[in-house]
């Protein structure tokens, strides 16, 4: 092939790279866009609070509702975080967290806790305006090229292993409030919630395996290594909060003291993050410092409640 030859060739590349990316982001903006018509926030005027037996649900469940109201109204200083870090974010993301994901779980929080209020709980106190000094650094270098794009993935990471946290606890929540006999609540509060975040995950992960395709090798090396240092669980801030995570798990069985339980659900948090960042690690079932997090909140809550903690375990 001719050096004009070669030049079209690699032209051509390009133009299909351009072609493809274009038809990426259409759906993921189209995606965005069936999000806030059929999902609308949930109309706080439209729960039915009756409950058969307040004292039975908060001693079942009364960890759970803290936590998670709290965790999901802290999403506006989530945005307020994400306007830190992605100082020029694609429109389709300030769309989507903005404009629909923001006011979505504003009211997923709001009526959680007027739950739990109602049930003789206190109200949720959310950090509403803290932000971290590591995410202000970051933000900063994200100014730097190709750096903002290390924490856009990053920021869709998080996102997907939230997301599918939150799948997987408003399932087991509504399944349990229906084994209470907690049917008004468990219709008309959790099922509607249970129905919104499927669509959020689905955001973070196309986004996600997006980005990854884009991503140069030191982008690649710089995402693997900033996520091992930084995953943590949902909401998880402090030491407390790690307890209070476990009491969640512990509450929702997806943490049973067993080993292959917790493997289990670190799978499932964790699987697409092992699909794009370690599947070139042969034999690696789940990213070690996802199920490390998940065992240190397991062992947290069971230390607090006097538990006996589990004999050392191998590592996934």
């Amino acid at each position: 092939m001719g050096e004009r030859g070669a030049v079209m060739a690699l032209a051509g590349v390009q133009g299909s790279r351009r072609v493809r990316r274009r038809r990426e982001e259409s759906r993921l903006a189209d995606h965005v866009d069936r999000l806030g018509e059929e999902h609308p926030p949930i109309p706080l005027d439209s729960v039915d609070y009756t409950m058969n037996d307040p004292g039975r649900l908060v001693e079942r469940f009364g960890s759970v509702l803290s936590y998670m109201s709290r965790v999901e109204l802290e999403v506006e200083r989530n945005v307020l975080e994400l306007n830190i870090l992605l100082p020029d974010p694609p429109e389709v993301d300030r769309r989507f967290y903005a404009d629909v994901w923001l006011p979505q779980e504003t009211h997923h929080g709001l009526i959680l806790d007027r739950l739990q209020v109602l049930a003789g709980l206190e109200p949720a106190e959310p950090n509403l305006s803290d932000v971290s000094f590591k995410l202000k650094l970051l933000g900063a270098l994200g100014r730097v090229r190709g750096v903002q794009d290390v924490s856009r993935m990053l920021y869709y990471l998080t996102g997907v292993a939230t997301e599918r946290s939150a799948v997987l606890a408003y399932n087991k929540l509504h399944a349990g409030l229906v084994e209470l006999g907690e049917r008004a609540v468990a219709a008309t509060l959790v099922a509607p919630i249970k129905r919104q975040e499927p669509g959020h995950f689905a955001y973070y992960q196309i986004a996600a395996r997006q980005l990854w395709t884009q991503l140069g090798s030191w982008q690649r090396w710089l995402v693997r290594t900033l996520r091992k240092r930084t995953f943590g669980p949902v909401g998880v801030s402090s030491d407390q909060q790690l307890v209070e995570f476990g009491e969640v798990m512990r509450a929702l069985v997806t943490s049973t003291g067993d080993e292959a339980h917790l493997q289990h659900y670190a799978r499932q948090v964790g699987r697409v993050e092992h699909e794009l960042l370690w599947a070139h690690r042969r034999g690696l079932r789940v990213p070690d410092y996802v199920f490390k997090a998940l065992r240190r909140a397991a062992e947290a809550a069971a230390d607090l409640k006097g538990d006996h903690r589990p004999a050392e375990r191998s590592e996934p």
